[in-house]
């Protein structure tokens, strides 16, 4: 196996601080970095099509309920994990540029309700095949088996850290 940019910082440190145990760097510094690698191609991705990260974020969310790609503000904020106020601005954004709309919410005649537009709809349905295939040509040498086994690892890693995040207040 090539050693890469990891495996040299992480040999650095237990030269420099051999008191430490730093081999779970070679894990958590290599997502740090496939995550800012796959962030920057995303964002070419989603802006080559005129959207910026967060858009196609609340759109996809939209498009993903099936019809009638109609979703609360509040369960928008809940798939986005973002604030209300953000929120409320995000929609606005959209509504501007014709891709959703807000209705009345017919079962809560307070509430509103953001729907997908034909427009919003054509636009994330592009996005989404173009970042499938930039995802899929990321994996191309890997094999179905290796490609199950790093999801299974990935999986595993996540529901952990997960279940160790601090509550928030």
């Amino acid at each position: 196996m090539p050693h890469d940019e990891v495996d040299q910082v992480v040999e650095a440190w237990r030269s420099q601080r051999p008191d430490l145990a730093v081999d779970s760097m070679h894990v958590w510094s290599r997502i740090h970095r496939l995550s800012a690698l796959l962030d920057t191609h995303r964002k070419q991705c989603f802006s080559d099509r005129g959207l910026e990260a967060w858009e196609f974020d609340v759109l996809a969310a939209l498009r993903r309920v099936g019809e009638p790609h109609r979703l609360s503000p509040g369960r928008l904020l809940a798939e986005t994990h973002v604030t209300s106020g953000t929120m409320t601005h995000r929609i606005d954004r959209l509504r501007a540029r014709g891709l959703v709309t807000r209705l009345r919410n017919p079962q809560d005649g307070r509430g509103a309700l953001v729907e997908l537009t034909v427009a919003g709809r054509e636009l994330v349905d592009d996005a989404i095949g173009a970042l499938i295939a930039l995802e899929e040509s990321l994996l191309g040498e890997w094999s179905p088996g290796d490609r199950e086994a790093l999801a299974d690892l990935l999986r595993r890693l996540l529901t952990d850290a997960v279940a160790k995040e601090p509550a928030r207040a």
